[in-house]
Protein backbone atom coordinates (compact mmCIF):
# COMPACT_ATOMS: atom_id res chain seq x y z
CA UNK A 1 0.00 0.00 0.00
CA UNK A 2 1.02 3.56 -1.01
CA UNK A 3 1.55 5.73 2.32
CA UNK A 4 0.46 8.68 2.19
CA UNK A 5 2.10 11.94 2.52
CA UNK A 6 1.63 14.97 4.52
CA UNK A 7 3.09 18.10 4.98
CA UNK A 8 2.98 20.05 8.27
CA UNK A 9 3.26 23.63 8.23
CA UNK A 10 4.68 25.26 11.24
CA UNK A 11 6.02 28.38 12.17
CA UNK A 12 5.38 29.79 15.56
CA UNK A 13 4.98 28.74 18.89
CA UNK A 14 1.53 27.43 19.52
CA UNK A 15 1.77 25.49 16.41
CA UNK A 16 4.68 23.38 17.56
CA UNK A 17 3.18 22.58 20.81
CA UNK A 18 -0.16 21.24 18.62
CA UNK A 19 1.84 19.89 16.17
CA UNK A 20 3.77 17.73 18.95
CA UNK A 21 0.49 16.47 20.09
CA UNK A 22 -0.51 15.44 16.76
CA UNK A 23 2.88 13.97 15.14
CA UNK A 24 2.76 11.48 18.19
CA UNK A 25 -0.52 10.61 17.23
CA UNK A 26 0.62 10.02 13.56
CA UNK A 27 2.70 7.48 14.88
CA UNK A 28 -0.31 4.95 15.28
CA UNK A 29 -0.76 4.80 11.65
CA UNK A 30 2.02 3.75 9.25
CA UNK A 31 0.14 4.49 6.27
CA UNK A 32 0.98 7.83 6.60
CA UNK A 33 4.02 9.93 5.91
CA UNK A 34 5.05 12.98 7.78
CA UNK A 35 7.32 15.53 6.58
CA UNK A 36 7.44 19.26 9.01
CA UNK A 37 7.71 22.27 7.04
CA UNK A 38 8.91 25.21 9.24
CA UNK A 39 8.65 28.80 7.44
CA UNK A 40 10.82 30.11 10.07
CA UNK A 41 8.17 32.79 11.57
CA UNK A 42 9.71 32.79 15.27
CA UNK A 43 13.57 32.87 14.07
CA UNK A 44 14.83 33.00 17.62
CA UNK A 45 16.36 30.07 19.24
CA UNK A 46 14.01 30.01 22.18
CA UNK A 47 10.85 30.23 20.19
CA UNK A 48 11.43 28.17 18.41
CA UNK A 49 14.42 26.02 18.46
CA UNK A 50 13.64 24.74 22.27
CA UNK A 51 10.17 23.50 21.53
CA UNK A 52 11.52 21.06 18.51
CA UNK A 53 13.86 19.31 21.33
CA UNK A 54 11.46 20.02 24.35
CA UNK A 55 8.64 18.22 22.43
CA UNK A 56 10.35 15.66 20.29
CA UNK A 57 8.81 16.83 17.37
CA UNK A 58 10.78 15.18 14.04
CA UNK A 59 13.01 17.53 12.36
CA UNK A 60 11.92 19.82 9.80
CA UNK A 61 13.08 18.33 6.27
CA UNK A 62 12.31 21.78 4.81
CA UNK A 63 13.50 24.71 7.02
CA UNK A 64 12.75 28.41 5.59
CA UNK A 65 13.75 31.51 7.08
CA UNK A 66 10.68 33.83 6.48
CA UNK A 67 10.59 35.59 9.87
CA UNK A 68 10.47 39.29 10.04
CA UNK A 69 9.03 41.78 8.02
CA UNK A 70 5.10 43.09 7.45
CA UNK A 71 2.12 40.78 7.06
CA UNK A 72 2.08 41.43 3.33
CA UNK A 73 6.04 40.85 2.86
CA UNK A 74 6.48 37.36 4.90
CA UNK A 75 2.70 36.25 3.67
CA UNK A 76 3.85 36.10 0.56
CA UNK A 77 7.70 35.19 0.70
CA UNK A 78 5.99 32.02 2.47
CA UNK A 79 3.61 31.85 -0.18
CA UNK A 80 6.37 31.83 -3.18
CA UNK A 81 8.60 29.55 -1.27
CA UNK A 82 5.81 26.74 0.38
CA UNK A 83 4.57 26.76 -3.38
CA UNK A 84 7.76 25.65 -4.73
CA UNK A 85 8.09 22.76 -2.00
CA UNK A 86 4.83 21.62 -2.61
CA UNK A 87 5.25 20.79 -6.30
CA UNK A 88 8.50 19.05 -5.67
CA UNK A 89 6.94 16.74 -2.90
CA UNK A 90 3.06 16.36 -4.43
CA UNK A 91 1.78 16.01 -0.58
CA UNK A 92 -1.63 14.15 -0.45
CA UNK A 93 -2.84 16.98 1.90
CA UNK A 94 -1.27 20.11 3.52
CA UNK A 95 -1.88 20.21 7.43
CA UNK A 96 -2.19 23.78 9.21
CA UNK A 97 -2.71 24.94 12.71
CA UNK A 98 -4.09 28.21 14.16
CA UNK A 99 -4.30 31.14 12.50
CA UNK A 100 -0.50 32.83 11.36
CA UNK A 101 1.08 34.16 8.40
CA UNK A 102 2.49 30.51 7.86
CA UNK A 103 -1.45 29.34 8.60
CA UNK A 104 -2.38 31.32 5.44
CA UNK A 105 0.36 31.14 3.00
CA UNK A 106 0.26 27.25 3.54
CA UNK A 107 -3.66 26.91 3.04
CA UNK A 108 -3.40 29.59 0.05
CA UNK A 109 -0.33 27.95 -1.59
CA UNK A 110 -1.92 24.25 -1.31
CA UNK A 111 -5.59 25.36 -2.59
CA UNK A 112 -4.28 26.95 -5.33
CA UNK A 113 -2.37 23.84 -6.93
CA UNK A 114 -5.64 21.47 -6.21
CA UNK A 115 -4.18 19.93 -2.68
CA UNK A 116 -6.72 19.56 0.07
CA UNK A 117 -6.15 21.48 3.53
CA UNK A 118 -6.55 19.98 6.41
CA UNK A 119 -7.22 23.33 9.59
CA UNK A 120 -6.43 21.80 13.10
CA UNK A 121 -8.17 24.56 15.73
CA UNK A 122 -10.69 25.44 12.63
CA UNK A 123 -13.58 27.85 13.68
CA UNK A 124 -12.13 30.12 16.15
CA UNK A 125 -13.54 34.09 15.69
CA UNK A 126 -12.98 37.11 17.88
CA UNK A 127 -15.00 38.99 15.57
CA UNK A 128 -12.21 41.39 15.47
CA UNK A 129 -11.31 42.16 11.73
CA UNK A 130 -8.30 44.69 12.66
CA UNK A 131 -6.67 41.18 14.12
CA UNK A 132 -4.45 39.81 11.35
CA UNK A 133 -5.14 36.26 13.28
CA UNK A 134 -8.80 36.91 12.47
CA UNK A 135 -8.20 36.99 8.90
CA UNK A 136 -5.82 34.25 8.55
CA UNK A 137 -8.37 32.09 10.42
CA UNK A 138 -11.54 33.18 8.30
CA UNK A 139 -9.93 33.15 4.98
CA UNK A 140 -7.83 29.35 6.00
CA UNK A 141 -11.20 27.97 7.01
CA UNK A 142 -12.82 28.75 3.68
CA UNK A 143 -10.37 26.79 1.48
CA UNK A 144 -9.99 24.09 3.99
CA UNK A 145 -11.05 19.97 3.12
CA UNK A 146 -10.89 18.95 6.61
CA UNK A 147 -11.82 21.66 9.47
CA UNK A 148 -10.89 20.20 13.00
CA UNK A 149 -12.49 22.26 16.00
CA UNK A 150 -11.54 22.01 19.46
CA UNK A 151 -15.35 23.23 20.23
CA UNK A 152 -19.26 23.67 19.46
CA UNK A 153 -18.41 27.26 19.48
CA UNK A 154 -16.15 26.94 16.50
CA UNK A 155 -18.38 24.56 14.88
CA UNK A 156 -21.31 26.91 15.19
CA UNK A 157 -18.66 29.78 13.81
CA UNK A 158 -18.09 27.67 10.26
CA UNK A 159 -22.04 26.83 10.60
CA UNK A 160 -23.16 30.65 10.46
CA UNK A 161 -20.64 31.58 7.62
CA UNK A 162 -22.01 28.59 5.27
CA UNK A 163 -19.17 26.32 6.10
CA UNK A 164 -20.76 22.81 6.90
CA UNK A 165 -19.11 19.51 4.91
CA UNK A 166 -16.34 17.78 6.75
CA UNK A 167 -16.72 20.02 9.59
CA UNK A 168 -15.81 17.86 12.98
CA UNK A 169 -15.46 18.69 16.61
CA UNK A 170 -12.87 17.15 18.10
CA UNK A 171 -11.87 18.72 21.42
CA UNK A 172 -8.65 20.79 21.99
CA UNK A 173 -5.26 19.83 21.31
CA UNK A 174 -3.87 21.78 23.29
CA UNK A 175 -5.18 19.91 26.29
CA UNK A 176 -3.48 16.88 25.13
CA UNK A 177 0.01 18.81 25.19
CA UNK A 178 -0.54 20.44 28.23
CA UNK A 179 -1.44 17.09 29.99
CA UNK A 180 2.09 15.62 28.41
CA UNK A 181 3.67 18.46 29.74
CA UNK A 182 2.13 18.28 33.17
CA UNK A 183 3.53 14.67 33.40
CA UNK A 184 7.12 15.67 32.43
CA UNK A 185 7.53 18.88 34.68
CA UNK A 186 5.61 17.42 38.15
CA UNK A 187 9.05 17.94 40.18
CA UNK A 188 10.85 20.13 38.16
CA UNK A 189 11.39 23.56 40.55
CA UNK A 190 14.98 23.84 39.13
CA UNK A 191 13.70 27.42 37.67
CA UNK A 192 11.76 28.38 40.74
CA UNK A 193 14.96 28.54 42.37
CA UNK A 194 16.91 29.91 40.15
CA UNK A 195 14.86 32.74 40.19
CA UNK A 196 13.96 32.64 43.49
CA UNK A 197 10.04 32.19 43.61
CA UNK A 198 10.24 28.57 45.13
CA UNK A 199 7.68 28.27 47.13
CA UNK A 200 6.23 32.40 47.07
CA UNK A 201 3.47 33.57 44.98
CA UNK A 202 3.53 34.55 41.73
CA UNK A 203 2.31 35.64 38.76
CA UNK A 204 2.98 35.05 34.97
CA UNK A 205 2.80 37.04 32.40
CA UNK A 206 3.23 37.20 28.41
CA UNK A 207 2.77 40.27 25.63
CA UNK A 208 3.19 39.89 22.26
CA UNK A 209 0.63 40.78 20.38
CA UNK A 210 1.07 43.81 17.59
CA UNK A 211 -2.60 44.97 18.72
CA UNK A 212 -0.69 45.56 21.93
CA UNK A 213 2.80 46.65 20.89
CA UNK A 214 2.18 48.87 17.54
CA UNK A 215 -0.33 50.81 19.37
CA UNK A 216 2.12 53.31 21.57
CA UNK A 217 -0.79 54.77 24.08
CA UNK A 218 -2.20 51.02 24.19
CA UNK A 219 1.03 49.90 25.67
CA UNK A 220 1.65 52.26 28.15
CA UNK A 221 -1.68 51.71 29.32
CA UNK A 222 -1.22 48.57 30.10
CA UNK A 223 2.50 48.34 31.19
CA UNK A 224 0.62 50.81 33.82
CA UNK A 225 -2.14 47.81 34.45
CA UNK A 226 0.73 45.43 34.73
CA UNK A 227 2.60 47.72 37.36
CA UNK A 228 -0.70 47.98 39.12
CA UNK A 229 -1.46 44.63 39.39
CA UNK A 230 2.89 44.07 40.63
CA UNK A 231 1.90 45.86 44.01
CA UNK A 232 -0.36 42.82 44.65
CA UNK A 233 2.40 40.31 43.56
CA UNK A 234 5.02 39.04 41.99
CA UNK A 235 5.21 38.98 37.69
CA UNK A 236 7.32 36.97 36.29
CA UNK A 237 7.16 38.61 32.94
CA UNK A 238 8.73 36.35 30.20
CA UNK A 239 9.41 38.70 27.47
CA UNK A 240 8.78 38.45 23.78
CA UNK A 241 11.46 39.88 21.74
CA UNK A 242 9.66 42.60 20.06
CA UNK A 243 8.37 43.62 23.19
CA UNK A 244 11.90 43.87 24.87
CA UNK A 245 13.00 45.53 21.72
CA UNK A 246 9.90 48.58 22.38
CA UNK A 247 10.89 48.91 25.77
CA UNK A 248 14.09 49.59 25.25
CA UNK A 249 13.91 52.31 22.58
CA UNK A 250 11.13 53.72 24.50
CA UNK A 251 13.22 53.57 27.68
CA UNK A 252 10.82 51.80 29.55
CA UNK A 253 11.69 49.52 32.52
CA UNK A 254 8.07 48.66 34.34
CA UNK A 255 8.23 48.53 38.43
CA UNK A 256 7.77 45.66 39.92
CA UNK A 257 7.78 43.04 36.87
CA UNK A 258 10.73 40.93 36.96
CA UNK A 259 11.69 40.74 33.21
CA UNK A 260 13.13 37.18 31.77
CA UNK A 261 13.91 35.84 28.01
CA UNK A 262 11.00 33.91 26.87
CA UNK A 263 11.46 30.18 28.54
CA UNK A 264 11.30 26.79 26.94
CA UNK A 265 8.03 24.92 26.71
CA UNK A 266 8.68 22.49 29.62
CA UNK A 267 9.75 25.79 31.93
CA UNK A 268 6.66 27.82 30.77
CA UNK A 269 4.66 25.15 32.28
CA UNK A 270 6.93 24.62 35.66
CA UNK A 271 5.83 28.81 36.17
CA UNK A 272 2.11 27.20 35.35
CA UNK A 273 1.83 24.76 37.81
CA UNK A 274 3.24 26.82 40.57
CA UNK A 275 1.72 30.46 40.00
CA UNK A 276 -1.42 31.93 41.29
CA UNK A 277 -2.19 34.01 38.17
CA UNK A 278 -1.85 34.27 34.18
CA UNK A 279 -1.65 37.69 32.67
CA UNK A 280 -1.45 37.05 28.66
CA UNK A 281 -2.48 38.48 25.43
CA UNK A 282 -1.46 35.13 23.84
CA UNK A 283 -4.49 32.73 22.98
CA UNK A 284 -2.88 29.41 23.89
CA UNK A 285 -1.65 30.53 27.37
CA UNK A 286 -5.18 31.83 27.83
CA UNK A 287 -6.15 27.87 27.76
CA UNK A 288 -3.21 26.18 29.37
CA UNK A 289 -4.29 28.84 32.60
CA UNK A 290 -7.41 26.39 32.25
CA UNK A 291 -5.89 23.38 32.11
CA UNK A 292 -3.73 24.13 34.92
CA UNK A 293 -6.60 25.45 36.59
CA UNK A 294 -5.35 29.43 37.43
CA UNK A 295 -7.07 32.17 36.92
CA UNK A 296 -6.16 34.32 33.86
CA UNK A 297 -6.72 37.75 32.79
CA UNK A 298 -6.41 38.21 29.31
CA UNK A 299 -4.96 41.74 27.79
CA UNK A 300 -7.02 41.90 25.08
CA UNK A 301 -10.65 43.71 24.56
CA UNK A 302 -12.37 40.29 23.49
CA UNK A 303 -11.22 36.56 22.95
CA UNK A 304 -12.34 33.69 20.58
CA UNK A 305 -11.93 31.22 23.78
CA UNK A 306 -15.21 32.51 24.95
CA UNK A 307 -15.55 29.46 27.12
CA UNK A 308 -13.15 30.28 29.40
CA UNK A 309 -15.26 33.44 29.87
CA UNK A 310 -17.95 32.08 30.66
CA UNK A 311 -16.83 29.22 32.80
CA UNK A 312 -15.19 31.81 35.17
CA UNK A 313 -11.52 31.26 34.74
CA UNK A 314 -10.49 33.95 32.63
CA UNK A 315 -11.40 37.44 32.19
CA UNK A 316 -10.83 40.24 30.30
CA UNK A 317 -8.29 43.52 31.64
CA UNK A 318 -10.95 45.65 30.97
CA UNK A 319 -13.47 43.84 33.44
CA UNK A 320 -13.55 44.28 36.70
CA UNK A 321 -14.34 40.65 38.09
CA UNK A 322 -14.15 37.02 36.83
CA UNK A 323 -17.91 36.20 36.39
CA UNK A 324 -19.67 32.33 37.81
CA UNK A 325 -18.45 29.50 39.26
CA UNK A 326 -15.30 27.88 37.95
CA UNK A 327 -16.05 24.98 36.11
CA UNK A 328 -15.26 22.04 34.10
CA UNK A 329 -14.80 23.19 29.78
CA UNK A 330 -16.52 19.96 28.87
CA UNK A 331 -15.93 20.81 24.68
CA UNK A 332 -12.41 20.66 25.38
CA UNK A 333 -11.90 17.10 25.86
CA UNK A 334 -10.39 14.49 27.90
CA UNK A 335 -6.58 14.85 26.04
CA UNK A 336 -7.60 12.41 23.14
CA UNK A 337 -7.96 14.90 20.27
CA UNK A 338 -4.95 14.14 18.96
CA UNK A 339 -6.00 10.98 18.22
CA UNK A 340 -9.66 11.77 17.25
CA UNK A 341 -7.66 14.29 14.89
CA UNK A 342 -5.46 11.63 12.91
CA UNK A 343 -8.31 9.03 12.94
CA UNK A 344 -10.28 11.68 10.82
CA UNK A 345 -7.79 12.63 8.78
CA UNK A 346 -6.48 9.12 7.90
CA UNK A 347 -9.70 8.04 7.22
CA UNK A 348 -10.24 11.35 4.71
CA UNK A 349 -7.07 10.11 2.75
CA UNK A 350 -8.23 6.37 3.03
CA UNK A 351 -11.45 7.52 1.06
CA UNK A 352 -9.62 9.78 -1.18
CA UNK A 353 -9.65 9.04 -4.80
CA UNK A 354 -7.04 11.50 -5.73
CA UNK A 355 -3.51 11.03 -5.72
CA UNK A 356 -1.75 14.61 -5.57
CA UNK A 357 1.76 12.62 -6.19
CA UNK A 358 0.88 11.87 -9.77
CA UNK A 359 -0.20 15.39 -10.67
Amino acid sequence: MTRKKILTIVGARPQFIKAAAISRAFKSHPGIEEQIVHTGQHYDANMSDVFFKELGIPAPKHRLELGGGSHGKMTGRMLEELEKIFLAEKPDAVLIYGDTNSTLAGALAAVKIHIPVIHVEAGLRSFNRKMPEEINRILSDQVSEILLCPTQVSVDNLKAEGIKNNVHMVGDVMHDATLYAIEKTKNNKALLEKLGIAGKPFAVCTMHRAENTDDLERFDQLIRFLEQQATEQDIIFTVHPRTRNLMTDRGITPKGLHLIDPVGYFDLHTLLQHCELVLTDSGGLQKEAYFHRKPCITMRDETEWVETIESGWNRLWTADDWVGERGNIADYGTGNAADISVQLIAQFLSNSTSDNRSK
